[in-house]
Protein backbone atom coordinates (compact mmCIF):
# COMPACT_ATOMS: atom_id res chain seq x y z
CA UNK A 1 0.00 0.00 0.00
CA UNK A 2 1.35 3.42 -0.98
CA UNK A 3 1.73 6.16 1.17
CA UNK A 4 0.42 9.41 0.60
CA UNK A 5 3.34 12.66 0.72
CA UNK A 6 1.11 14.12 3.60
CA UNK A 7 1.62 10.97 5.54
CA UNK A 8 5.16 10.71 5.20
CA UNK A 9 5.75 14.41 5.79
CA UNK A 10 3.04 13.20 8.82
CA UNK A 11 5.70 10.26 9.67
CA UNK A 12 8.55 11.76 9.31
CA UNK A 13 7.80 14.81 11.92
CA UNK A 14 6.69 11.86 14.39
CA UNK A 15 10.37 10.41 13.68
CA UNK A 16 12.37 14.03 14.16
CA UNK A 17 9.91 14.91 17.63
CA UNK A 18 10.30 11.42 18.72
CA UNK A 19 14.59 11.32 18.10
CA UNK A 20 14.83 14.87 19.70
CA UNK A 21 13.55 14.56 22.72
CA UNK A 22 15.02 10.91 22.89
CA UNK A 23 18.10 12.46 22.28
CA UNK A 24 18.44 15.09 25.34
CA UNK A 25 17.05 12.33 27.52
CA UNK A 26 19.69 9.41 27.11
CA UNK A 27 22.25 11.08 24.67
CA UNK A 28 23.05 10.21 21.06
CA UNK A 29 24.34 6.95 21.56
CA UNK A 30 22.09 6.03 24.49
CA UNK A 31 19.41 5.39 21.77
CA UNK A 32 19.01 3.45 18.76
CA UNK A 33 16.80 3.50 15.81
CA UNK A 34 14.45 0.83 17.05
CA UNK A 35 14.01 2.94 20.10
CA UNK A 36 13.10 5.90 18.04
CA UNK A 37 10.98 4.15 15.78
CA UNK A 38 8.93 2.60 18.67
CA UNK A 39 8.60 5.89 20.11
CA UNK A 40 7.38 7.48 16.81
CA UNK A 41 5.18 4.19 16.94
CA UNK A 42 6.82 3.27 13.42
CA UNK A 43 8.14 -0.02 12.17
CA UNK A 44 11.52 0.10 12.43
CA UNK A 45 11.75 -0.89 8.52
CA UNK A 46 10.49 2.29 7.40
CA UNK A 47 13.49 4.82 9.00
CA UNK A 48 15.56 4.20 6.09
CA UNK A 49 12.87 5.92 3.58
CA UNK A 50 13.09 8.89 5.80
CA UNK A 51 16.86 9.41 6.25
CA UNK A 52 20.13 7.98 5.41
CA UNK A 53 21.46 7.17 8.77
CA UNK A 54 21.32 7.33 12.08
CA UNK A 55 24.07 10.03 11.97
CA UNK A 56 21.75 12.13 9.06
CA UNK A 57 18.83 11.94 12.15
CA UNK A 58 20.73 13.31 14.38
CA UNK A 59 22.34 16.05 12.39
CA UNK A 60 18.49 16.89 11.22
CA UNK A 61 16.91 16.59 14.69
CA UNK A 62 19.66 18.60 16.25
CA UNK A 63 19.20 21.72 13.70
CA UNK A 64 15.08 21.35 14.21
CA UNK A 65 15.71 21.34 18.13
CA UNK A 66 18.30 24.58 17.63
CA UNK A 67 15.60 26.33 15.63
CA UNK A 68 13.19 25.21 17.89
CA UNK A 69 15.04 26.35 20.64
CA UNK A 70 15.36 30.02 19.50
CA UNK A 71 12.26 30.59 18.34
CA UNK A 72 11.19 29.99 22.19
CA UNK A 73 13.72 32.56 23.30
CA UNK A 74 12.32 34.55 20.71
CA UNK A 75 8.97 34.51 22.10
CA UNK A 76 9.97 34.93 26.24
CA UNK A 77 11.72 38.14 24.53
CA UNK A 78 8.45 39.22 22.96
CA UNK A 79 6.41 38.23 26.46
CA UNK A 80 8.84 40.69 28.29
CA UNK A 81 10.01 43.70 26.55
CA UNK A 82 11.01 45.94 29.61
CA UNK A 83 13.45 43.39 30.70
CA UNK A 84 14.10 40.35 28.32
CA UNK A 85 18.10 39.03 29.67
CA UNK A 86 16.02 38.65 32.99
CA UNK A 87 13.30 37.11 31.39
CA UNK A 88 15.61 34.51 29.49
CA UNK A 89 17.82 33.82 32.83
CA UNK A 90 14.37 33.12 34.63
CA UNK A 91 13.22 30.72 31.51
CA UNK A 92 16.42 29.27 31.26
CA UNK A 93 17.90 28.63 34.84
CA UNK A 94 14.17 27.01 36.72
CA UNK A 95 13.46 24.12 38.10
CA UNK A 96 11.16 22.80 34.85
CA UNK A 97 14.19 23.20 32.72
CA UNK A 98 16.55 21.59 35.00
CA UNK A 99 14.12 18.77 35.08
CA UNK A 100 12.79 18.39 31.41
CA UNK A 101 15.91 17.53 30.12
CA UNK A 102 13.97 15.93 26.92
CA UNK A 103 11.95 19.43 26.41
CA UNK A 104 15.24 21.34 27.20
CA UNK A 105 18.03 23.00 26.31
CA UNK A 106 20.52 20.47 23.69
CA UNK A 107 23.41 22.48 24.59
CA UNK A 108 22.92 21.19 28.10
CA UNK A 109 21.93 17.70 27.79
CA UNK A 110 24.21 17.06 24.47
CA UNK A 111 26.91 19.48 24.26
CA UNK A 112 29.37 16.90 25.08
CA UNK A 113 28.01 14.16 22.45
CA UNK A 114 27.82 17.20 19.67
CA UNK A 115 31.74 17.63 20.37
CA UNK A 116 32.24 14.03 19.73
CA UNK A 117 29.84 13.64 16.73
CA UNK A 118 30.35 14.43 13.33
CA UNK A 119 30.91 17.74 10.94
CA UNK A 120 26.80 17.82 10.17
CA UNK A 121 25.91 17.48 13.78
CA UNK A 122 28.49 20.21 14.98
CA UNK A 123 27.47 22.40 12.82
CA UNK A 124 23.60 22.50 13.59
CA UNK A 125 25.21 22.82 16.86
CA UNK A 126 27.11 25.89 15.78
CA UNK A 127 24.18 27.62 13.85
CA UNK A 128 21.95 26.92 17.35
CA UNK A 129 24.29 28.66 19.34
CA UNK A 130 24.67 31.29 16.44
CA UNK A 131 21.39 32.14 17.13
CA UNK A 132 20.36 32.25 20.47
CA UNK A 133 23.80 34.27 21.17
CA UNK A 134 22.39 36.87 18.75
CA UNK A 135 19.17 36.68 20.91
CA UNK A 136 21.42 37.15 23.95
CA UNK A 137 23.08 39.68 22.49
CA UNK A 138 20.26 41.95 21.81
CA UNK A 139 18.49 41.52 25.11
CA UNK A 140 21.18 41.93 27.41
CA UNK A 141 21.59 46.06 28.26
CA UNK A 142 24.58 47.88 26.98
CA UNK A 143 25.02 50.29 24.00
CA UNK A 144 28.17 48.52 22.28
CA UNK A 145 27.14 45.67 20.21
CA UNK A 146 30.49 44.46 20.54
CA UNK A 147 30.39 44.75 24.58
CA UNK A 148 26.94 43.08 24.54
CA UNK A 149 28.55 40.13 22.02
CA UNK A 150 30.74 39.12 24.98
CA UNK A 151 28.19 39.27 27.82
CA UNK A 152 26.25 37.14 25.57
CA UNK A 153 28.75 34.29 25.01
CA UNK A 154 30.10 34.56 28.63
CA UNK A 155 26.17 34.58 29.71
CA UNK A 156 25.54 31.08 27.81
CA UNK A 157 28.74 29.37 28.85
CA UNK A 158 27.24 30.35 32.38
CA UNK A 159 24.01 29.20 31.44
CA UNK A 160 24.65 25.64 30.19
CA UNK A 161 27.17 25.05 32.94
CA UNK A 162 24.63 26.09 35.59
CA UNK A 163 21.93 23.71 34.39
CA UNK A 164 24.49 20.97 33.75
CA UNK A 165 25.62 21.38 36.95
CA UNK A 166 22.25 21.55 38.63
CA UNK A 167 21.20 18.40 37.10
CA UNK A 168 24.55 16.33 37.73
CA UNK A 169 23.80 16.93 41.21
CA UNK A 170 21.96 14.61 43.75
CA UNK A 171 21.31 17.32 46.21
CA UNK A 172 18.02 19.62 45.83
CA UNK A 173 19.35 22.54 47.92
CA UNK A 174 23.13 22.45 45.66
CA UNK A 175 20.67 22.16 42.53
CA UNK A 176 19.30 25.22 43.45
CA UNK A 177 21.78 27.24 44.97
CA UNK A 178 23.80 26.52 41.71
CA UNK A 179 20.72 27.75 39.49
CA UNK A 180 19.80 30.48 41.72
CA UNK A 181 23.98 32.11 42.28
CA UNK A 182 24.34 31.84 38.68
CA UNK A 183 21.15 33.96 37.79
CA UNK A 184 22.17 36.65 40.57
CA UNK A 185 25.54 36.74 39.31
CA UNK A 186 25.07 36.96 35.48
CA UNK A 187 22.77 39.35 36.59
CA UNK A 188 24.66 41.70 38.46
CA UNK A 189 27.34 40.99 35.49
CA UNK A 190 25.05 43.05 33.16
CA UNK A 191 24.79 45.90 35.90
CA UNK A 192 20.93 44.82 36.73
CA UNK A 193 19.90 44.57 39.97
CA UNK A 194 19.16 40.42 41.24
Amino acid sequence: MRVSREKTAENRERILNAAAGLFRTRGFNGVGVADIMQAADLTHGGFYGHFASKDDLVAQASRRTMRRAAANWEGVVADAPDHPYAALLDHYLSARHRDDPGHGCAFAALGNDAARSGKAVRHAFGEGLQQLLDILTEAIPGRSKAVRRRKAVIAMAALVGAVTLARAVDDPKLSEEILGTARRELLAAAGLAA
